[in-house]
């Protein structure tokens, strides 16, 4: 019989639940926590928020497809004049 794969961490000789890791380093892997994550991050500049959708995360995707908050905010338009009284007589 094969023997069962252990975590990759060091020094964990746990059974392998995930991506190679047990289930204790594969949620600290999806949070981030393990050296080297794997998660991609957006691809704005400056930005190193996970991507949500696309190369994007939430706020710049939301905010590339007009959800965002400049679009929560009513257009401004130019306000209208008021009509001119004709003269008084």
């Amino acid at each position: 019989m094969a023997e069962k794969e252990t975590c990759k961490a060091k020094d964990c000789e746990r059974e392998v639940f995930a991506k190679r890791y047990c289930r204790k380093h594969f949620r600290l892997w999806k949070r981030g926590e393990m050296p080297k994550p794997e998660y991609k991050i957006c691809t704005t500049e400056k930005c190193r928020k996970p991507r949500f959708h696309g190369s994007l995360c939430e706020e710049h995707y939301n905010t590339a497809r007009g959800k965002g908050a400049a679009a929560e905010k009513p257009a401004e338009t130019p306000a209208e004049k008021p009509a001119e009284a004709p003269p008084a007589a």
